[in-house]
């Protein structure tokens, strides 16, 4: 067959350790030799972030920008013990959080789901979308230790000097602790669009909840601004799409996921988002088969896996060791940039590939072919354990009958 062609470039953001490896599997069995692919290569390896100080990361967030839509491979957040093994000029931050800041974005993590891979909640038939707000809040805190007898207040001076003062707590009997949060709007309105863009891009219904009765300020802000732009905006949007914006407070909205099916974005505050997320992945199985996208307000879409770069079967394959690592979530980023790359360039095919690769892959793992993680969860009767690379190789063999 003809290969595919590209009109626009992806950016693609290479990373590190063992889903670096897996990266290059990708593009070598299932891509390169289907799609005259087209993408504007940054290498985001640990390495040639310390040499460019950074600025890779920063050069590949402003090509995302450019392009529209990126696919990024799984990168390490350097901690004290990186400093020392990579022989780092400093603790270079997370390469997400940057990408997130410079493109103003809203993450959203799914599950993929497969036959004999049973969630934790058997009613969930459906994916449970989380979008986290990643601005803010306990991220961005200030915090203090207070002594017995003191008395913490809160204190805004506004532009002309003239102090606003609210009491926090008087410490007369105790030692405490305090911490102040803040957030802003313009991030709230970003994060508001992000998620009712992605609904309508998803088809999906979108909730959204908050504790509103209890912070009458902070998280009333969150819950008029998401209702305010919905109205204003995205009402008749939704409502010509078939799909609902719902809103109910945080604790009601826990009570009612486990209860439900699944099949829509559950809209998160910066803090429920992190737990809420992790529990999701935990409950349907595996967080090797949890999708991740970063939307912009704008439409930008940068998509990676949800996990990290596999650090104990890395140094396993530098030994020589086989290693039967998990690809699925990076793969359904590969698939789910060509898609949008199609979509965004009317290029049918790109997106028909995209589509029967994923099938292919889901139908590899169904019908019993499957890496280590997931043999020892799937309840399949006939299932067989098989290497990083075979694995790819199997999907390809199911890819050429879909084709």
């Amino acid at each position: 067959m003809d290969k595919i062609k590209m009109i626009t470039p992806l950016v693609e953001m290479d990373g590190d350790e063992m889903t670096r490896i897996i990266w290059k599997m990708i593009k070598d069995i299932l891509l390169l030799p289907y799609i005259d692919l087209k993408t504007e290569y940054y290498d985001l390896g640990l390495e040639y972030r310390n040499e460019t100080n950074d600025q890779v990361t920063v050069d590949s967030a402003e090509a995302t920008k450019k392009y529209g839509v990126a696919v990024k491979c799984a990168t390490i957040t350097p901690n004290a013990a990186r400093m020392t093994e990579y022989n780092l000029k400093e603790m270079w931050k997370s390469p997400n959080g940057t990408i997130r800041a410079i493109l103003d974005g809203t993450v959203f993590r799914a599950p993929i789901l497969v036959k004999g891979i049973t969630p934790y909640i058997p009613t969930w038939t459906k994916p449970i979308c989380i979008a986290r707000h990643a601005y803010g809040d306990v991220y961005k805190n200030s915090e203090m230790i207070v002594k017995k007898g003191s008395k913490a207040e809160l204190c805004v001076t506004d532009e002309n000097g003239n102090e606003s003062r609210e009491l926090i707590f008087d410490f007369k009997n105790s030692d405490g602790i305090i911490q102040g949060m803040h957030n802003l709007e313009s991030s709230i309105s970003s994060f508001a669009r992000a998620c009712m863009n992605y609904a309508l891009d998803q088809k999906l219904d979108l909730w959204f909840a908050t504790k509103d009765t209890i912070s009458k300020k902070y998280d009333h802000t969150f819950k008029d601004i998401f209702a305010e732009i919905y109205e204003n905006e995205y009402k008749e949007k939704f409502e010509a799409a078939g799909i609902e914006y719902f809103y109910t407070l945080i604790d009601d909205a826990v009570a009612r996921v486990i209860r439900s099916n699944g099949g829509y974005i559950w809209a998160c505050k910066n803090y429920d988002g992190d737990v809420m997320s992790d529990m999701i992945a935990t409950a349907y199985g595996s967080l090797a088969m949890m999708t991740s996208v970063l939307v912009s307000p704008q439409g930008i879409y940068e998509y990676e896996a949800a996990h990290g770069t596999v650090q104990r079967h890395y140094y396993k394959h530098l030994k020589g060791e086989e290693t039967s690592t998990n690809s699925v979530a990076t793969l359904f980023a590969w698939t789910g940039a060509l898609r949008k790359r199609g979509e965004l360039d009317n290029t049918p095919a790109l997106c028909d590939f995209a589509d029967k690769l994923e099938k292919a892959t889901i139908n590899t793992i169904e019908s019993g072919i499957m890496t280590g993680d997931l043999y020892l969860l799937s309840t399949l009767e006939n299932k067989t354990k098989v290497n990083t690379e075979d694995f790819l190789k199997a999907v390809n063999v199911k890819l050429q009958e879909l084709l």
